[in-house]
């Protein structure tokens, strides 16, 4: 294999493990009411297997960021799929709630060993001023496993049936992660070799250090404010919002999951070359998504339902950004921190916005069975959304803290972030310079 191909080649693979990864993880949005009906579920429980399925994810990121910086990133990939597989194939024969609480933690598991695994790789087989570029087209290709669960996965649901359609999510997995296992490899030939697995004491100190990094923590609060409104969506009460709450059908709600991965894969190179060449205001995007993502959630919610058709579709794609600007969090990980502390760095950042998923997800499951009999009403969903505020809020708060902070400790590096005004001001001068010489 030609040298100028192989990083492709490995990308290609490690991003196709990333892509069944987040067919597997949301795939039980898809199958929500059925699960409903096949587990006798109410909505608080059934807001709990995806709850359960993010616990375990978040709460494995800071470990899996310390195991990827010991073991690398194919190990982590193959171990991932091959569990994921194994979780979908539980759900496939579960009848009864316990074993399908099972499923969703090993696929939960699997899932968070993956992610920031093929984040790994990018940075390790792309020159750094592709890395930006490399991680959205990553994060957002990846989300097109939402479009494998929201159709083909849906088809056969629907129409085989259930266990067929888990079987066959689970034989995807385990031919992913044996793909993964031929293909993959963590650096380049002649790429140096890492140092030797730390301590349980460097952890600690890696571990401390990362977090006490202004930049980290700015990567932190991004991810939390930004990803969560977009996959609470996508992962559980999408779906059931559109069909049940604003009259569509399951087909038309399938169309809509699929709008916001189209959406987000168009605002993902834009947003990475954005980020490739303003290093300096990505914190300018980040606040720009979170604000337009509170004001289009609010113009939905103030209409009596069902809202319009138009204004929905404008939602979704709203939504939709901010899976790219979320992964802006994983740029500041890069770039603020040494080469042996990004693993861990990325799965601090990785946490906060599945942290802030699993809290919302949980949240609208409880409003739903508390504000009216039958939980699924147009109005009930529209009282059990407001709780995403709270998180925007705090989202918000801790981008501008931590931004002055980072900023701070920049400009006491010799790098001074000038005032956009100034910026633009220059930008201007500039311009009418050219149009008059």
């Amino acid at each position: 294999m030609k040298t100028h191909h192989r990083p492709w080649v490995v990308w290609s693979v490690a991003l196709t493990a990333y892509l069944v990864g987040v067919m597997h993880r949301t795939s039980f949005g898809v199958a929500g009411l059925d699960a409903a009906d096949r587990f006798h579920a109410a909505p608080a429980a059934l807001a709990g297997f995806v709850v359960l399925q993010l616990v375990v994810y978040a709460s494995l990121q800071i470990p899996v960021g310390v195991l990827l910086d010991r073991f690398g990133a194919r190990r982590l990939i193959v171990v991932g799929a091959i569990t994921m597989a194994a979780g979908q194939l539980v759900m496939a024969v579960a009848t009864e709630l316990p074993l399908a609480i099972l499923a969703r933690v090993l696929v939960g598991a699997g899932d968070a060993l993956t992610f920031i695994s093929a984040l790994s790789v990018v940075t390790a087989w792309f020159p750094p001023r592709r890395v930006p570029l490399m991680t959205q087209l990553t994060g957002l290709i990846g989300q097109l496993g939402q479009v494998l669960s929201a159709v083909p996965l849906a088809a056969v649901l629907h129409g085989p049936g259930w266990t067929p359609a888990f079987i066959s999510a689970a034989a995807l997995g385990l031919a992913v992660g044996l793909a993964a296992l031929a293909v993959v490899r963590d650096r380049p030939p002649g790429a140096p070799v890492p140092p030797r697995a730390p301590s349980p004491r460097e952890v600690l100190h890696g571990l401390v250090s990362s977090w006490r990094e202004p930049g980290t923590r700015l990567g932190f609060w991004t991810h939390l404010g930004t990803q969560f409104s977009g996959q609470v969506f996508a992962l559980m009460w999408g779906v059931p919002y559109l069909v049940a709450g604003q009259g569509f059908t399951p087909g038309e709600a399938s169309a809509m999951l699929t709008l916001l991965v189209v959406a987000g894969i168009v605002a993902g190179p834009l947003f990475g070359e954005f980020t490739a060449r303003h290093p300096l205001r990505r914190s300018w995007l980040v606040l720009s998504v979170l604000a337009v993502t509170a004001a289009v959630w609010t113009a939905v919610l103030v209409l009596p339902p069902p809202a319009p058709t138009w204004l929905l579709c404008v939602l979704v794609v709203v939504l939709a950004l901010g899976g790219p600007t979320s992964m802006i969090g994983f740029d500041y990980a890069r770039t603020f921190n040494p080469h042996h502390r990004q693993g861990t760095a990325v799965g601090i950042i990785n946490m906060a916005g599945f942290s802030a998923t699993l809290a919302v997800s949980l949240a609208v499951g409880v409003v739903l069975e508390i504000a009216g009999p039958g939980g699924y009403t147009p109005e009930s969903f529209r009282v059990a959304w407001t709780v995403q505020y709270a998180v925007w809020a705090i989202g918000l708060c801790g981008v501008l803290v931590s931004r002055s902070r980072a900023r701070r400790k920049m400009a006491a590096e010799g790098v001074v972030v000038p005032p956009l005004r100034a910026v633009l001001a220059a930008r201007r001068a500039e311009a009418r310079k050219r149009a008059t010489s």
